[in-house]
């Protein structure tokens, strides 16, 4: 799915998942069933030797994270190939029609979005990661003195354009429908009080255009891509505690009935490993926060 909003975007739409044990038999249960886990994942990694496993992804931060979770899959013989595309569309497609094994680079309210507009049958099989969304200045370097008429770009996806009207709205700078929730467009703006021309177009385009716009609310990775810093640059970003970051957790993607696929499982393991949350803590300055 720059600044983006992704280990606190450092407003990570935290998905936190806690799990108590309270009797002695409950944690011994637990240790056994855990050796047992890691055994079977050693059987299958020394299983999956020879194979070759082919995946979609978004340059920034998703495959450079790839990167990573790469050598950790070539430790059990795997080979990952890592495809690029700097569009939210092709990913998808090839992954559909079978010329790669999954993809990452999305979110799942957009997962869901383009599998109803485009027939697709594809689905998650696990959550990697989080990117807030922020507000970078073009022309205006201040949300505080926001110019009559200021142009500001958003993404043109449906629940990307969703996420950017609500972090305008956060900020003060519209007022949108109540209900209008991650569907909201344009047309949901019930308030404009600084008369601001909201102009939607393709996310990747979003960093060429601050040179001539006041603000952009751009995707993470294409912050990322484009040099911004999430810390240094953005003017304000989704908060962790947001609907949309509690929403949209960046996922690992295959066609309906390639979800236990032994190559699938185990680059889901590579990419929800300690060594790929130590990379994504210590590289993005909070525009992408791991969520495992």
């Amino acid at each position: 799915m720059k600044k983006l909003i992704s280990a606190a975007l450092a407003g990570t739409l935290a998905l936190s998942l806690a799990a108590c044990g309270s009797t002695a038999s409950v944690s011994e249960s637990t240790a056994t069933s855990a050796s047992s886990e890691a055994a079977s994942t050693a059987e299958t990694g020394s299983d999956l030797a020879g194979t070759t496993i082919k995946v979609a992804a978004s340059p920034t931060p998703h495959a450079e994270i790839l990167n990573v979770a790469k050598e950790l899959l070539a430790e059990q013989g795997i080979t990952l190939e890592i495809v690029e595309f700097s569009d939210y569309v092709q990913p998808n497609m090839v992954t559909e029609s079978g010329e790669v094994d999954a993809n990452y680079f999305q979110h799942q309210p957009y997962l869901d979005s383009f599998n109803e507009e485009n027939g697709t049958h594809l689905v998650s099989v696990g959550d990697i990661h989080y990117e807030p969304l922020g507000i970078y200045p073009g022309k205006s370097q201040s949300l505080e003195e926001i110019p009559d008429g200021a142009v500001i770009t958003v993404p043109n996806d449906t629940t990307n354009e969703a996420r950017a009207l609500q972090l305008l709205a956060a900020q003060g700078i519209i007022t949108i429908r109540e209900d209008a929730g991650l569907t909201a467009t344009v047309n949901d703006i019930t308030e404009n009080p600084h008369n601001v021309e909201v102009k939607e177009l393709e996310a990747a385009q979003l960093p060429r255009t601050l040179a001539d716009v006041d603000y952009a609310v751009m995707n993470g990775n294409y912050a990322l891509e484009a040099g911004f810093s999430v810390g240094n640059d953005a003017l304000a970003t989704e908060d962790a505690s947001s609907e949309a970051a509690q929403t949209y957790a960046n996922v690992l993607v295959v066609k309906e009935g390639n979800e236990n696929n032994p190559g699938v499982q185990a680059l889901l393991q590579a990419l929800q490993s300690q060594e790929v949350k130590d990379y994504i803590n210590e590289t993005y300055d909070g525009a992408v926060v791991a969520l495992f």
